[in-house]
């Protein structure tokens, strides 16, 4: 079983940051204070995000944000296929991350292309944001979503678990992330130093992990 990270009571960053150690009360304002909400988007995300966000946990503790990589083929008739890729983190409470992808990434579809969509989800979705997948998936019916994810959100919520369970029967496939799916992202979606490529390093559990989740998963489909 996934176990619980040590240190789960010490306040932490969104990002992970420790703020154990923050006596300063303007420090700590700002802090709480949160700035509008927005939606941050690139091609690569910085290593430590990587390692924090997306690591398969089974408490989730300090990880507020959903991050979400994402690989769009566009295949017309002929058979060209223009490809895309890159990666989108929710700042903060408001739209999330799933939503955010069909409103700026891929707001419209060109009827005569067919799109496979690939994403590399921190977590999974949660009930509001599969709600807008579905509806998305019921209008676009030349769109095939792959949905990869790290951790299962809320699994053991009733909301969730139907929700989980309608995109699955709206053609959605869903799947935990295997070690390998992780590599994948490391190589094609993490910050490497300049004319350098670092291999992935997996953490103690993730086979574990996986395996969890793997399991948690085909009992909420099934």
């Amino acid at each position: 079983m996934a176990q619980k990270e040590e240190g789960a009571a010490a306040p932490a960053s969104q990002n992970g940051e420790d703020l154990e150690n923050l006596e300063d009360p303007e420090k700590l304002k700002e802090l709480i204070d949160l700035p509008p909400f927005e939606i941050v988007t690139g091609e690569r995300l910085p290593v430590n995000f990587f390692k924090f966000q997306f690591r398969n946990v089974e408490y989730s503790s300090g990880r507020n944000k959903t991050f979400l990589c994402y690989v769009v083929e566009a295949q017309s008739k002929g058979g060209q296929v223009q490809a895309s890729r890159g990666y989108l983190e929710d700042e903060h409470a408001g739209a999330h991350a799933e939503e955010a992808f069909f409103n700026s990434i891929l707001p419209a579809f060109d009827p005569a292309l067919k799109y496979n969509v690939t994403w590399y989800v921190s977590s999974s979705p949660c009930a509001a944001c599969a709600d807008r997948i579905l509806k998305t998936l019921s209008k676009a019916k030349n769109l095939r979503l792959l949905i990869l994810v790290g951790r299962l959100f809320m699994w053991e919520e009733p909301e969730v678990q139907a929700a989980l369970k309608k995109l699955k029967e709206a053609g959605c496939k869903l799947r935990i992330m295997k070690p390998q799916d992780f590599e994948y992202v490391w190589q094609n979606f993490v910050e490497q130093e300049e004319g350098e490529s670092k291999a992935f390093e997996p953490w103690e559990d993730i086979q574990e992990n996986f395996l969890y989740y793997e399991e948690k998963l085909a009992d909420i489909l099934k």
